[in-house]
């Protein structure tokens, strides 16, 4: 089963070797969750890989952001017989021709754009076709459900106030007209209905799971995911177990997940969104050559051909299409 995964955080462990001056971690063949060989050998169609900062541990995260989008270029340039850019929707059934991965370039921290939409435009010309709006900490665009800076705060309680600012707004309906996809995941509860209510084309979660199943800020509502379902948008799996709410994460409890969301709904708003390399590594989805796996599991628990192949990569491919 082709795979099309919205989210990890590979090219960041590669930025940072490289920064330090240490032995360079290669995008072919590492120790990561995530390489080039996993990906062929699970049969990826194409993976999302995000320019994860942390705005606490970088004092110009646009010039940290900038050196990791070069890192990024360096790495598929060093691997173009195995991978290539995407920029649209047919530069992806190109590279499928061709018999090579896609990659699409995603920013994970809005605060990149250091509250200038000039710097959003400039992203989308370096090839970001997806920014994930917050992650811990409350930035020009808005807030998160999770404050890294206000440890005292209970972590498990979402923020349903602060939502996006009124440059937030402008950042959300900007994206539209580039033709860039806004993402939730990280993004207060508040934030959620806020880009709902601006969204005229679909938007995702990236990398959130249900929280009926499992109660953590960082999964959405039913009602949350109904909203997301009637914006044509997806919502990709998070393999991280804190988030499954099994500290093995057991493939079943990911099942359970997929199925509550295809229950509220409909099948055709989820996908894939492992978030490997930023998160801890799951038992049974070790790395990205265990897709399979997940793959089986699904048959087991009776989902159909065209349900796994809707969730492995046909709905991802849906918004790409209508929005890139």
């Amino acid at each position: 089963m082709k795979v099309v995964d919205m989210h990890c955080d590979t090219i960041s462990h590669i930025a940072e070797a490289r920064k330090a001056g240490e032995e360079l971690i290669s995008l072919r063949e590492n120790s990561l969750h995530l390489d080039l060989m996993k990906m062929k050998k699970a049969d990826y169609l194409l993976q999302n890989f995000a320019m994860f900062v942390s705005l606490k541990d970088h004092e110009n995260p646009l010039e940290w952001c900038q050196y990791m989008i070069d890192t990024y270029y360096q790495e598929l340039e060093k691997n173009k017989d195995l991978i290539a850019p995407i920029f649209s929707y047919s530069d992806i059934c190109r590279n499928e021709e061709e018999g090579k991965i896609s990659a699409l370039l995603t920013i994970e921290e809005g605060g990149t754009a250091k509250g200038e939409l000039a710097n959003l435009r400039n992203f989308y010309r370096l090839g970001v076709r997806m920014i994930t709006l917050t992650w811990n900490y409350k930035n020009e665009i808005g807030f998160p459900n999770r404050d890294a800076l206000n440890p005292w705060l209970d972590e498990r309680m979402p923020n349903t106030k602060d939502g996006l600012t009124s440059f937030g707004k402008e950042f959300v309906e900007e994206m539209e007209c580039l033709h860039m996809i806004p993402d939730v995941s990280h993004l207060s509860d508040a934030g959620f209905y806020d880009v709902a209510a601006i969204a005229k084309k679909p938007f995702v979660a990236s990398h959130s799971n249900a929280r009926s199943i499992w109660p953590h800020p960082r999964n959405l509502t039913d009602d949350m995911i109904r909203v997301l379902a009637e914006h044509g948008g997806v919502m990709g799996i998070n393999y991280e177990p804190s988030f499954i709410g099994e500290g093995k994460a057991k493939l079943a409890a990911i099942v359970n997940h997929i199925r509550h969301i295809a229950d509220v709904g409909g099948i055709n708003c989820i996908g894939l969104g492992s978030d490997f390399d930023g998160i801890t590594t799951n038992e049974e989805l070790k790395d990205g050559s265990y897709l399979p796996c997940l793959e089986d599991a699904l048959y087991r628990a009776g989902f159909g051909c065209e349900e796994i192949a809707a969730i492995f990569y046909k709905n991802v491919l849906r918004v790409y299409k209508e929005v890139l």
